[in-house]
């Protein structure tokens, strides 16, 4: 009588690595494990589960909770965006798939230790740091980042504690990208619009008390180079109680250049340039002040020192003159790097990423030839461009190129590999984190809320029976 391979990885997948055992007799199943269970790791499991058979995948995550920046990142009025949690969700209920929570990369396991239990193995950790202004003062308090913010408000644990102080008028934003657009609309936002949003209670309440009335949104460059998109913005010009000010000056000759922009840029730009035309017909207590053509230069008590910036060839270059904006509280959002959390990951420190080409991982920083079985995808590999579908893209690419290197034998997997062996280990399986969603959900319920986040890594466990 035959093995049902099938069955036994159903009636293992979600419970214990010892559960799942090379059985003695069955063909040898290969091997992957993905490490970093936000999108990247999840589109990547979703291809190689399709695309491969006789595989089993294993998503190691550092927290006990899934879904990376889906969870932590996106902003809590944009439920529509944490959809793709669904698609997801049914990927790691896979019968070939096993979660493996609160089992952190060079902490819990080693990469040496992976790569002798499986055959191939993907790093898909994200980018976790912040790129710094490096001017003097940076480090006081009224200085923090747009990330820590972000997670803050999105109830990362270890970001509860992070108080901004909400106390003064004037916030500026260093950086015009989506997240710090995304943190200008929470900050300005009506309270009620977010009572009913997975933001954190104690976010909430800090809210519920902020006297901020005006946030400067500053980038070094032009609008025709500005980060944000569209729907971003439309949403900041619909905020209620909000005057949108632009610069006239900062807009000087930009309507005779439309003709030669791409559409998207070209309908962000006749956007901006219809609210500047519009603007003063509607007044607000708050206001939302975008400012280009600046570089920080210095921070100082209450306010922060800009140079004028002249664009030479879409490069900002600062001149002589200088601006002072009134700044309680700064936030930085110049963009993220990753860390290396394992010495055998072959690490580009100056750019924050792993060194690779096309996803793989080069053997060395000066050489082309690439290290077989290793692979890296999302931010951590390209730095931190893009939204959702560009990470789903590029993480479907590697993917592929892991299956095609399986399947052309590039990678040697005549021989059986047991894979994560988490005896001992605190370890959240899938059942554990659909616990937490459970608890989360009905807390939320009662406050009319989608859920209400756990925050504490020690209570994520309790709630998930660890």
């Amino acid at each position: 009588m035959g093995i049902n391979w099938h069955n036994i990885l159903r009636r293992g997948l979600h419970t214990s690595s010892a559960r799942l055992q090379v059985i003695q007799g069955a063909t040898p199943t290969k091997r992957i494990c993905i490490v970093g269970a936000g999108p990247a790791g999840f589109y990547a499991a979703q291809l190689i589960l399709k695309q491969l058979d006789n595989c089993v995948v294993d998503v190691v995550e550092k927290l006990p909770v899934p879904f990376g920046l889906v969870r932590f990142g996106v902003a809590p009025d944009h439920p529509e965006v944490k959809n793709v949690i669904n698609t997801f969700t049914k990927t790691a209920e896979h019968p070939r798939l096993r979660y493996f929570g609160n089992i952190a990369l060079g902490t819990d396991v080693s990469l040496r230790e992976l790569r002798d239990r499986y055959h191939a193995v993907l790093l898909t950790y994200g980018a976790d740091q912040d790129r710094e202004l490096e001017l003097e003062n940076e480090q006081q308090g009224n200085v923090i980042s747009a990330r820590k913010f972000v997670a803050w408000y999105n109830g990362l644990p270890g970001a509860e504690n992070l108080a901004p102080d909400l106390t003064g008028r004037d916030v500026t934003i260093v950086g015009q990208g989506n997240v710090a657009v995304d943190v200008a609309r929470l900050l300005l936002s009506p309270l009620d619009a977010l009572t009913s949003t997975d933001t954190t209670e104690y976010a909430l309440e800090a809210l519920s008390r902020s006297q901020v009335q005006r946030v400067h949104l500053v980038g070094r460059r032009g609008p025709l180079q500005a980060a944000f998109t569209i729907k971003e913005l439309r949403e900041m010009l619909k905020l209620p109680n909000v005057d949108t000010r632009w610069r006239s000056e900062d807009f000087s000759g930009i309507d005779l250049q439309l003709d030669k922009l791409q559409r998207p840029r070209k309908r962000l730009t006749e956007l901006m340039l219809k609210s500047l035309k519009e603007q003063g017909r509607i007044s607000g207590s708050k206001q939302f002040l975008p400012i280009f053509l600046r570089a920080p230069k210095a921070i100082s008590p209450g306010e922060m020192e800009f140079s004028v910036t002249e664009l030479q060839q879409e490069a900002a270059v600062p001149t002589t003159s200088t601006e002072r904006l009134p700044s309680h509280l700064i936030l930085r959002s110049i963009g993220y790097k990753s860390s290396c959390v394992d010495t055998g990951i072959n690490f580009d420190n100056r750019r924050g990423r792993v060194h690779n080409i096309d996803g793989r991982i080069l053997k060395e920083d000066a050489s082309a030839e690439v290290d077989p079985g290793l692979y890296v995808a999302g931010w951590l590999g390209t730095g931190p461009t893009g939204v959702i579908v560009t990470t789903m893209n590029g993480a479907f690419a590697v993917a592929k190129a892991i299956c095609d290197d399986i399947n052309a034998n590039a990678l040697d997997t005549s021989s059986a590999k047991p894979g994560y062996d988490a005896d001992g280990k605190r370890v959240v399986t899938w059942d554990g984190w659909q616990r937490i969603n459970d608890f989360e959900s009905a807390a939320g319920k009662a406050k009319g809320k989608p859920r209400e986040k756990i925050v504490s890594i020690k209570e994520m466990l309790r709630v998930a029976g660890v």
